[in-house]
């Protein structure tokens, strides 16, 4: 609420004098007449305005979406004037101590020859800045640069938001934009990024602790059933009869795991934990070793005499075995043989509880094998949600995941349906327990309905697919699906803000960031043409080698302190001597980067 004079009183416009007035009432529209004047900006009456209509002891608030010339009579001798058809959003009344407030919403209509007028810069600032702590500026009004566009972050973070647009239209900037107030605004909130193309490393400066393939630690023992088949199988379909396997023998596995573990804590007096005792399913959150898991099935295989299901043990043993020693799967596996319950380190670390001065995590999942960031991302938001069920929600987070419409697709056919899942659930639940959702996506026609129809607020940029079009309309209220009619002709950096969010539905544009804050793909480097062709040929050499390295390289010895660190932890303790295959992939990292610097001329 804002306290604000009133316009008609004390108004010097020229469009007052001349009668400015409602014509027609349509609902949630009314038009209004008024004289064709152009001399200045500030009297040109155009799409994208704000208009106030004195309806009684109150003024309507609306914006302009359609301007047209009325027809004349010919020989009426009178001067040309247009019709404005405006979208009620909003009003402006007196409480009870006498103050004019703004407020969402229409309470009364305008009534035929009601006067009208156009909002001046100085009222719009107080309509849009409020009264209220939370509201941070993320841009300017798109036909007025000189009011800052102002976001309200706890009804934007609480009732979920998302930014959708096209590519190379901004969203990562705005994103960025967005993301940066919050954290400024709401200090006591927490911030996961999924950064799908490692776009957000520099975004956030000291904020942010990053996390990627050299320092993430996801144990395989935290991923539930259908996580762990979806990287075992690399994201086809199971087979049925090893899946039933697994099913019996994780179990056995961490009821073994739980008894040892019991026996070196002397607590062997107590009575040995049966299997079936334990309580433990394939989906419980605690830990087993690997080697123990593939002696279960080997033991198995040893008692079968039929050759074919033999083989598929075999097989079984082979498939796990190979996931293992893949160098690629070490946040998964680098303590498969140690063990160790680090489940409180890790969400301790992956959801900054203890936030040092970085209350924002970005996964980068662009390092990671591609075949394991669907089932990454849906462990990931699945602790998100049940760490906030069952603490109660007292630790706000926010958990923003780029590309979408990937992960939750509308096609049951399309992804990885447990993800889709996970992050629904947010969707509709996490409110309740302190977890909330910012989605970007560039194709919201795929992304799921009923998850961004839980999304209160929304972002549209340019957007020129007519099914995604069609979608925002729907999602938008009627009172203002007219702007969506601007999208399509957006510029860069360009954006209509709708929902809960927002003072007003309004186009405005992003704020700049500075050149360092920009968000970049870390893979991507803008290449100069004119190359030294052996430069280029000792490039993509080093590459190659850096690719076969990491390929047959073996993973980080298994004992070393370093396997087992917290996630993006700070090591100062001196190096340990490096195996002879990590030396040589050192050496190759470092001839790659002295490549790629004589490549790119720096």
């Amino acid at each position: 609420m804002v306290e604000h004079s009133n316009g008609f009183a004390s108004a010097a416009s020229g469009q007052n004098a001349s009668g400015c007035y409602v014509c027609s009432v349509k609902g949630s529209e009314a038009y209004i007449e008024l004289p064709i004047v152009g001399t200045t900006e500030e009297l040109r009456t155009t799409v994208g305005k704000f208009m106030a209509i004195a309806a009684g002891t109150r003024e309507l608030l609306g914006v302009v979406t359609e301007v047209s010339l009325k027809t004349q009579q010919a020989g009426s001798g009178t001067d040309p004037r247009a019709i404005a058809r405006v979208d009620l959003v909003g009003e402006i009344s007196r409480d009870e101590t006498g103050q004019q407030r703004f407020r969402r919403g229409v309470g009364a209509y305008p009534a035929i020859r009601d006067r009208a007028r156009i909002i001046s810069s100085e009222q719009l600032r107080l309509i849009f800045r409020g009264d209220k702590t939370t509201f941070a500026e993320i841009g300017r009004l798109h036909n007025d640069t000189s009011v800052p566009a102002y976001v309200d972050v706890e009804n934007l973070v609480t009732k979920h938001f998302a930014v959708l647009g096209s590519t190379g239209v901004g969203k990562s900037s705005g994103l960025a934009v967005i993301l940066r107030q919050v954290i400024r605004t709401w200090r006591e909130l927490r911030v996961l990024i999924l950064d799908h193309h490692n776009e957000y490393g520099s975004v956030f400066g000291a904020e942010a602790n990053l996390v990627g393939a050299k320092n993430l630690r996801l144990p395989f023992w935290l991923f539930n059933f259908e996580e762990f088949s979806d990287v075992l199988y690399a994201g086809k379909p199971p087979v049925p009869a090893e899946q039933d396997i697994l099913s019996e023998l994780i179990p056995l596995a961490k009821t073994q795991y739980l008894n040892r573990r019991q026996s070196m804590e002397r607590t062997s007096a107590l009575r040995k934990v049966e299997p079936r005792q334990s309580g433990f399913t394939a989906d419980t959150p605690v830990p087993y070793l690997m080697q123990d898991l593939l002696a279960l099935i080997d033991e198995r295989m040893g008692k079968l005499e039929n050759r074919s299901s033999r083989m598929t043990h075999h097989r079984l043993i082979g498939r796990i075995e190979t996931l293992k020693n893949d160098p690629r799967y070490a946040f998964m596996f680098a303590n498969a043989t140690v063990g160790g319950d680090t489940m409180v380190t890790i969400l301790t670390e992956l959801f900054r509880l203890e936030a040092n001065g970085r209350p924002a995590t970005v996964i980068q999942l662009a390092s990671l094998p591609i075949e394991v960031v669907d089932a990454v991302v849906c462990v990931i938001s699945r602790l998100a949600f049940d760490f906030g069920m069952w603490s109660d929600g007292a630790m706000p987070l926010l958990l923003v995941c780029e590309e979408a419409h990937r992960f939750a697709a509308a096609d049951p056919s399309v992804g990885f349906l447990p993800s889709k899942n996970a992050l629904s659930r947010i969707a509709k639940e996490g409110r309740k327990y302190g977890v909330y959702l910012g989605l970007v996506t560039q194709r919201p026609a795929e992304l799921d309905a009923t998850i961004i129809s839980q999304c209160n607020t929304l972002f549209a940029m340019r957007m020129a697919n007519d099914r995604d079009q069609a979608l925002l309309k729907s999602a938008v209220s009627d009172a203002t699906a007219n702007l969506v009619d601007f999208v399509p002709s957006l510029g860069t950096g360009e954006v209509i803000g709708f929902g809960e969010g927002m003072p007003l539905p309004v186009q405005f544009v992003f704020n700049r960031l500075s050149e360092e804050l920009v968000p970049r793909s870390e893979a991507a480097a803008a290449l100069p043409k004119d190359i030294n062709p052996g430069s280029r040929r000792e490039f993509v050499h080093a590459v190659v080698e850096r690719w076969r390295g990491s390929i047959m390289s073996q993973a980080q010895t298994e004992a070393s302190p370093e396997a087992g660190a917290p996630i993006g932890a700070d090591t100062h303790t001196p190096r340990r001597t490096l195996t002879p295959a990590e030396a040589a992939e050192d050496k190759i990292s470092k001839a790659l980067q002295l490549a790629r610097r004589e490549y790119l001329g720096r």
